[in-house]
């Protein structure tokens, strides 16, 4: 069978899939109510509750950085379950309550083990995808986060308004041992280590010492992946607040399973076109249509304006990452795949962790139309990046292999 044909919807693939949308969807579940919950029930003041709800992804940030090393002494298999294990432990903390001191630490830890647990995911459907069929396996996988990243949010304020937090906690302990269950029954790959490699090979230059944590040819694409991430964290984290300036809370309720089909809709066609074409096909026109996307959303005042650019952003934002997960990870040899996936991650988080601090501070001089704006701008202006940045290589590449 030729690698063309190759299945893409193996047993790992689903398995994988399905552990890495329940641990989207338990992150949306918490960080959705975890706010209101400090507030509420611990006292808690408004800084430190967005400190409770930050502190997750800073979590995340340093279990993503720390996952190579992780992986290259103990192996994919070992460090995926001890990662979904200590993702469960500290989900069960939850029940407990705590003070906000301690509550700070379980939100760090939860969102370490949660940063180690899906690099890890992330490195292993990459092996597990046939090489030609990459793009389109990445396509389809990340698909898992956006209707994670979908259905959460609902979720999260339905239970809030009918069962309570203690009912949440609940549902995303189930969800956390789901995923201990799953990933038991998961064949990883055996992969021979960079550092075996380098001890068997003759003359090879140590590496450097950001090598043993980061993917230094995976940097340009995920720069690209912080501009955007950054660009749309804004919408992520104001949206709510912008229904209400606009009195479009109703129709909001719908704005991300708008964007999340958006995705869904063109994933079918993204993912092969991507490896058949090149990047290049893809990431430019998704500049563009996100740009719109936001120009649109700054001028909404109707429904239709709202959820139309719901549809842009998931045609643009969405597809924009999935591409950039791609490269990154065909930027790598096999063996550095998982320094790979954990660079782009660590960029794609620290846009969507960071973004909203300094989006902030900006909200203290311009309104959230002029913010969505100004976002359309540099939108746009990350396509010039990305041209010099990776695009220009990529356009160059494309040639020779078509030659």
């Amino acid at each position: 069978m030729s690698e063309n044909k190759q299945p893409l919807w193996t047993k790992n693939f689903i398995l994988v899939s399905a552990i890495n949308f329940q641990l989207v969807l338990t992150f949306y579940l918490l960080v959705i109510v975890i706010v209101g919950y400090s507030v509420a029930e611990l006292g808690a003041t408004t800084a430190q509750a967005g400190l409770v709800s930050g502190l997750f992804i800073i979590g995340t940030l340093v279990g993503r950085f720390l996952v190579g090393k992780f992986l290259e002494r103990f192996g994919h298999r070992m460090t995926l379950i001890t990662g979904l294990i200590g993702f469960l432990l500290f989900s069960g903390l939850y029940f407990i309550k705590l003070d906000i001191s301690m509550l700070l630490i379980v939100r760090f830890m939860h969102g370490f083990m949660m940063g180690i647990a899906s690099t890890v995911l992330g490195t292993i459907i990459a092996q597990i995808i046939p090489a030609t069929r990459r793009g389109e396996g990445i396509g389809y996988y990340s698909l898992s986060s956006t209707v994670g990243t979908a259905i959460g949010p609902f979720l999260a304020i339905w239970m809030m308004l009918h069962l309570g937090y203690q009912a949440i906690f609940i549902f995303s302990s189930v969800i956390a041992l789901s995923c201990v269950i799953v990933g038991l029954n998961i064949g990883v790959p055996k992969i021979q280590s960079a550092e075996n490699k380098l001890e068997t090979a003759v003359n090879v230059q140590k590496p450097s010492w950001i090598s043993q944590f980061i993917e230094v040819k995976a940097l340009p694409i995920s720069f690209i992946m912080l501009i955007a991430s950054i660009c749309y964290s804004g919408v992520l984290s104001f949206i709510s607040f912008y229904a209400k300036e606009i009195n479009l809370v109703q129709t909001a309720s719908m704005f991300f399973l708008m964007y999340a089909l958006a995705i869904m809709i063109s994933r079918p066609f993204t993912g092969p076109l991507l490896d058949r074409k090149g990047e290049n096909i893809i990431m430019y026109p998704a500049f563009v249509i996100m740009a719109l996307g936001l120009f649109l959303l700054s001028q909404a005042h109707s429904p239709w304006m709202l959820l139309l650019s719901a549809g842009l952003l998931g045609l643009g934002y969405g597809n924009i990452q999935s591409v950039c997960q791609t490269v990154a990870v065909k930027s790598a040899s096999i063996e550095r795949m998982g320094f790979a996936t954990s660079t782009f991650f660590i960029f794609l988080d620290a846009g969507l962790g960071f973004g909203p601090y300094f989006i902030g501070i900006a909200l203290n001089y311009i309104g959230y139309s002029q913010l969505y704006f100004f976002s359309a701008i540099g939108a746009a202006l990350s396509m010039i990046v990305y041209f010099f940045l990776h695009g220009r290589k990529a356009s160059i590449k494309n040639q020779l292999k078509a030659a």
